[in-house]
């Protein structure tokens, strides 16, 4: 599998930015995603994620503010991310299991200015 993110950068707070994530090598529709983020000195975290079949879940500091989407004709996850805030610049990764163990796509940084 291979895991491709985007669309990271810095914003002011209160901003927004959408992530995107292109797979290939997997048949993606068939395939929860998550994102996970890790912010500097702290543990990588779950995000947000969502099931082959659209089913949502969120973290609760970006529940309210941040939607994940997915495409299964574009094999491709997204995430909106809204009324950013300082505590959310971290390193994003988008990520999904297959055949039993977590993959990691490239990183996109996201910063949030005060």
């Amino acid at each position: 599998v291979q895991l491709q993110a985007s669309g990271g950068g810095l914003v002011q707070a209160g901003g927004f930015l959408r992530l995107s994530c292109s797979a290939s090598r997997i048949i993606f529709r068939a395939y929860d995603m998550a994102w996970y983020r890790q912010a500097p000195g702290k543990e990588r975290e779950l995000a947000a994620s969502i099931t082959s079949d659209g089913g949502t879940s969120y973290s609760n500091p970006v529940k309210g503010r941040f939607i994940i989407s997915r495409d299964n004709f574009q094999d491709a996850v997204y995430l909106q991310m809204n009324n950013l805030a300082p505590e959310d610049t971290a390193v994003y990764f988008c990520s999904t299991i297959v055949r039993g163990l977590r993959r990691w796509g490239q990183e996109t940084l996201v910063t949030v200015s005060s």
